[in-house]
């Protein structure tokens, strides 16, 4: 038997066997001499698959039969591999994804939901971000809490004001992935939801520092929200973070626990003081009014007066006037037309006794009281 391909050229026999336990009759069956079992000859187990794989090929086989039919098997098996690799490309998206498709780590199209294919691994490479309305809280945890409750984060929530208040908010931030954009949210954001988380805080402590704790308390939280909104989108818009900005929705805006006492008290005195000037207004937009209703009334009166009293004079000037005319015309007769007017005026309404002096005896002439009897008639009862 010729050397195994194991053994040394030049040398002795040694063991056809390079597994084996030593030259034969060399093993430790405690029998002193030779009385172990052989190990199997490989190269006898080699040779006679090859003589029967010859008896089995058409005309005879022979060495060049055999590595025609190792060629084809390989080649074979090699197709097999190829397609079921490239089966291995087909994927799915679901309705609320969109898939990335890469080639070699650089982007090559968005694929809508479906069944898609692509260069498998390691050509290839598909992300599938979602692209539905995702939340993210800060100041507080609800999904952490126990029991239905949330967990304040007092370290995100406290910020300070315009005028060096201390605030306690909490909001929460929905967002989504921008669907005309989705790879820029997955080639350019590591940790996304940390990333909106910390962009968020960030936007509301600068518009929170921008205002006093009055107004961030009572009425401009729909002012602030929206300024917190648009700060956010124009910041991740720089980052080239591919996320919309939804809505941003302050849920508790207090001051902190340990002086929300006092800062109650304050706000009470606060509204007092607000009623009271309230009121004071109230009551100064009715007296002032009047007043000035009243000092116009009064200054139309005297305006009225002064222009009757002037038409007065400028009457009895001109009166005055054509009698002078009258008076320069005809002396005498203009002085007895006077006289008897004035007369005429002098004795309207007063009683009179007419003397009659051409008369013999008292001269008294009797005087009929038309106007009393008159008068007494009308005051009767039923004459009226």
């Amino acid at each position: 038997m010729s050397n195994g391909p194991w053994q040394p050229k030049g040398q002795g026999p040694r063991n056809p066997n390079p597994w084996g336990g030593g030259p034969t009759g060399g093993g430790n069956n405690g029998s002193g001499g030779g009385g172990g079992r052989e190990p199997p000859d490989l190269e006898d187990i080699l040779r006679r698959g090859q003589e029967r794989l010859r008896r089995v090929l058409p005309g005879g086989g022979g060495d060049s039969g055999l590595s025609k039919l190792g060629v084809l098997g390989i080649a074979f098996l090699g197709l097999l591999a190829i397609a079921g690799w490239m089966l291995t490309g087909f994927y799915t998206v679901r309705p609320n994804e969109m898939g990335i498709e890469r080639v070699f780590g650089k982007f090559l199209a968005i694929t809508p939901p479906g069944l898609n294919w692509n260069w498998p691994y390691p050509i290839g490479r598909i992300d599938k971000p979602t692209i539905g309305v995702q939340t993210v809280e800060i100041g507080l945890r609800t999904n952490e809490a126990r029991r239905g409750g949330t967990r304040d984060v007092r370290e995100e929530s406290l910020m300070l004001t315009g005028d060096e208040n201390i605030v306690d908010v909490d909001f929460s931030v929905l967002w989504l992935v921008d669907a005309k954009r989705p790879q820029d949210f997955v080639f350019n954001l590591k940790n996304p939801e940390g990333t909106v988380k910390a962009v968020a805080e960030s936007a509301m402590r600068e518009v929170i520092g921008r205002r006093e704790i009055q107004p961030i308390l009572t009425g401009a939280r729909l002012e602030i929200e929206r300024s917190v909104q648009e700060l956010m989108q124009k910041t991740l818009n720089a980052y080239g973070a591919g996320i919309i900005v939804q809505q941003v929705q302050m849920m508790k805006v207090d001051p902190p626990t340990e002086v929300i006492d006092a800062f109650r008290d304050v706000q009470a005195a606060r509204a007092n003081q607000e009623q009271a000037q309230n009121e004071a207004q109230t009551y100064a937009n009715k007296v002032i009014p009047e007043a000035r209703g009243e000092a116009s009334k009064i200054t139309q009166r005297a305006e009225a007066e002064r222009e009757r009293m002037i038409a007065d004079a400028r009457g009895e000037a001109a009166r005055f006037i054509s009698v002078l005319d009258e008076y320069r015309k005809a002396p005498d007769v203009t002085r007895r037309r006077l006289y008897l007017e004035s007369i005429e005026r002098i004795y309207t309404g007063m009683e009179k006794i007419i003397l009659d002096q051409g008369k013999q005896g008292s001269g008294v002439v009797p005087f009929l009281p038309l106007n009393d009897l008159m008068k007494n008639r009308a005051n009767e009862p039923g004459k009226r």
